[in-house]
């Protein structure tokens, strides 16, 4: 491993020093109204370290096939699925080690510029999709249904801009030596890898 990625997984590390579930745009409060459920929405993947790595991941592997955005779709779409399996009473025990393990696994792919058939990147995007969006309807459940439905619309378009502004990006750098690529794999499985390890660390 290069200096550069030590120095870019312990960034991440102190960047997910924070509670990495839970976080609400509403200051931990259910949306009301429909503005209140789409700045939610549309604010949790950015402000949830975790989920905002798992998006960037999806969208530079997602750049390796030339019809990468349906890849990205695809994943949105398991998102919204896992976000409906919670509000319908699914459960997934060990949620918070699970969502680490995924966003480590997505880093680790990354890093190590594996090529994935459009195939196997389909079905995984889609379980890091549906597991992620499990972990975000814990924030939304029990809301109205207003609410709910401009949270789902602003969940799904950011998570849709945020993956194809990365895929962009990516394919941009893959011109070069794919060396920046190994960089933002390893910073992202060094979150992964610091959001894992708080949960097995007493809050203080």
């Amino acid at each position: 491993m290069t200096l550069k990625s030590s120095r870019l997984i312990a960034l991440a590390a102190v960047l997910a020093a924070e509670p990495a579930f839970a976080h609400h745009v509403m200051d931990g409060k259910l949306p009301g109204t429909f503005t209140q459920g789409l700045l939610s929405g549309l604010g949790h993947p950015v402000i949830g370290l975790d989920h905002l790595a798992a998006v960037v991941a999806v969208g530079c592997l997602a750049a390796a096939h030339p019809k990468g955005w349906g890849l990205v779709i695809g994943f949105v779409v398991a998102m919204m699925a896992g976000v409906a399996a919670h509000l319908q009473g699914a459960t997934l025990p060990g949620a918070e080690i699970v969502v680490a393990g995924t966003v480590i696994a997505l880093g680790v792919v990354l890093l190590t510029h594996r090529q994935l058939s459009a195939a196997v990147a389909l079905v995984l995007f889609a379980a890091v999709g549906w597991i992620h969006g499990y972990a975000l309807g814990e924030s939304i459940f029990g809301a109205e249904q207003t609410p709910l439905w401009a949270y789902l619309l602003g969940l799904a378009v950011i998570q849709s801009a945020i993956a194809l502004a990365a895929m962009r990006v990516a394919g941009l750098l893959m011109r070069g030596d794919g060396l920046r690529l190994r960089l933002i794999g390893a910073g992202i499985a060094g979150i992964g890898i610091a959001i894992l390890m708080q949960q097995f660390v007493p809050a203080a």
